[in-house]
């Protein structure tokens, strides 16, 4: 069943002290696996100087895609509590990168986990963070005569309109909230005179308004 999660509207960056030690917390939204690697790749690149890079990502409502690394510090420590606090805070399409600079006082595995996963979850208390909602991508299918005023009233309306397709008829692929698939139907139908054609897809997310 698809649920809401939050993501970063933007790119956060947050810095603590622990024991001498220095970590860097960036958190960033994305929305696929390759971005989320991409951007841990730069992090590595930006803060190439650093102890460790350690990295957690978290991709798609579902949270299918789950990944931690420890970059060099001991197996469990770092990428694994990382990615408990996204999971625990309901994150999705979010890459984490924590930077360490080691200040000469180890901190034992528990000072560890601690820290990493402490380091992500105050990056997120001062991330601005979007929620995102469960939709369904609808087809809408009309006469060419119908097309122009329908596509007018959906780019009027609060459903998106994420591709029209020319053909013998024109179809509208439009992105609808769960919480509004019970009256789209329906509006539709009022729009067209009963004559559109609706048909569901697949399931993706928008931004609760």
């Amino acid at each position: 069943m698809a649920v809401p999660y939050l993501t970063p509207e933007d790119i956060t960056e947050h810095e603590t002290e622990i024991k001498r030690s220095r970590f860097v917390c960036t958190l960033a939204p994305v929305s696929s696996e390759e971005e989320a690697r991409a951007f841990v790749a730069e992090c590595k690149e930006l803060y190439a100087d650093a102890s460790h890079n350690c990295s957690a990502y978290v991709i798609g409502g579902d949270r299918l895609v789950q990944r931690a690394d420890d970059d060099g510090e001991p197996g469990g420590t770092a990428g694994t509590p990382m990615l408990e606090t996204l999971l625990r805070r309901g994150l999705g399409d979010v890459v984490a990168v924590v930077t360490r600079y080691f200040g000469g006082v180890k901190l034992g595995a528990g000072g560890l986990i601690r820290a990493y996963g402490s380091s992500v979850g105050k990056a997120l208390d001062l991330a601005p963070l979007v929620e995102m909602v469960p939709a369904k991508a609808m087809t809408v299918t009309v006469d060419h005569v119908q097309a122009g005023r329908l596509e007018n009233d959906l780019h009027a309306s609060r459903y998106e309109v994420r591709e029209v397709v020319y053909g013998a008829e024109v179809g509208f692929r439009v992105a609808v909230r769960e919480s509004d698939l019970p009256v789209f139907p329906s509006w539709i139908a009022t729009l067209t005179a009963g004559r559109a054609v609706v048909e569901p897809g697949e399931t993706l997310y928008l931004r609760r308004t």
